[in-house]
């Protein structure tokens, strides 16, 4: 399938620059470790930039939209219509990903990775890989063509950031139905338990969530046979979306381009993309803890912690977009604060 990019190695963030990032901290002035986290995560971006002065000026944001044929299944309080009602939303500046992208001078592109029904604009990158997944409780939700079209253009999107120069790489999502697909991911690659991870994503009552959760259990006994390494998992029970948000991490950790992640559903991506490739995960910091039930499940077993908990449960890379001034503060802090022999203080 022509997927050997997937595996290539990649290489981990500068040690030597972080250990001088370190050094540098621990001249500034302020009692060590005072500022928290703000200190760490400027050692790791200086150490993903090559650099002692990191910058998050240059903001990639890349939306990929698809539909899920599990819609069908009544898994959502929202009719599939309402992806491209959102798309169109996005486009014209209204939805919470656009106006965070406009504040924040953040470059934000849409991808239909494959909606049901395809948006004639030009401001759309059309990339679609079908009308939606095939409804995966009977039939895997995607051939491997459409996998690998999907996985490739994520990978062209993280390409795009690369060749813009972007400092930070954030992908966002949009599609109907898609915290049931990934849940059915999480739950495949984890062998947990449907209960324990499905959540009430566009706000289903606990009676929905129930059916939601029976569903993706049923689908996940159906495809047993199937569910036996990362891609088989992806192409079974996976959406464009997802897949897209995954080839698109390993692509920007192969070029040394940190990456934002989003909530739930780009969390699974990560999951996904860190089983591909184990050497992603030194390049993804995680911006937010959702409130969607399985999130802070998944950031556990990844063993990282999340910037920011603020209950938020939106998706379309919004959380990850609130969490971009703290890292930018974090850059300041490092780079522009006085070292204590600049400032004349004694250290004894």
């Amino acid at each position: 399938m022509m997927l050997d990019w997937l595996e290539q190695t990649i290489s981990p963030p500068d040690a030597s620059v972080r250990e001088r990032a370190l050094a540098h901290q621990a001249q500034l002035t302020k009692p060590a470790g005072a500022l928290g986290r703000l200190e760490h995560v400027a050692v790791q971006l200086a150490a993903m930039q090559g650099c002692l002065r990191p910058e998050i000026n240059r903001i990639h944001v890349s939306l990929f939209a698809g539909d899920h044929g599990i819609a069908a299944e009544g898994v959502s309080a929202f009719p599939q219509q309402v992806t491209v009602q959102m798309v169109k939303n996005f486009i014209d500046g209204g939805a919470a990903a656009s106006v965070l992208s406009g504040f924040l001078n953040a470059t934000l592109e849409v991808i239909d990775t494959g909606m049901a029904t395809p948006v004639d604009d030009k401001r759309i990158i059309a990339a679609s890989a079908g009308r939606g997944t095939a409804n995966f409780l009977h039939q895997a939700a995607m051939n491997l063509q459409q996998l690998k079209q999907s996985l490739d253009t994520g990978r062209a999107a993280a390409l795009r950031a690369k060749q813009s120069r972007s400092d930070l790489f954030i992908g966002g999502e949009m599609g109907i139905a898609n915290t049931t697909s990934a849940t059915a991911l999480s739950c495949a690659l984890l062998s947990c338990d449907t209960t324990q991870l499905t959540g009430a994503g566009t706000g289903l009552n606990t009676a929905q969530i129930q059916h939601k959760a029976a569903l993706i259990e049923q689908a996940l006994i159906h495809h047993r046979a199937m569910l036996h390494s990362p891609l088989n998992i992806l192409q079974t029970v996976g959406g464009f979306e997802i897949a897209a948000l995954t080839g698109a991490y390993i692509s920007a950790a192969s070029w040394q381009l940190p990456v934002l992640v989003d909530g739930f559903i780009c969390t699974v991506a990560a999951l996904l993309a860190i089983h591909i490739n184990p050497g992603v995960k030194a390049w993804l910091l995680f911006s937010h803890c959702s409130d969607e039930q399985g999130h802070r499940y998944l950031l556990k077993v990844l063993n990282v912690k999340a910037l920011l908990n603020l209950n938020m449960r939106l998706g379309e890379a919004s959380g990850a977009l609130s969490a971009v001034p703290l890292l930018q503060m974090a850059c300041q802090l490092h780079n522009n604060m006085a070292t204590f022999a600049d400032a004349g203080i004694s250290t004894e």
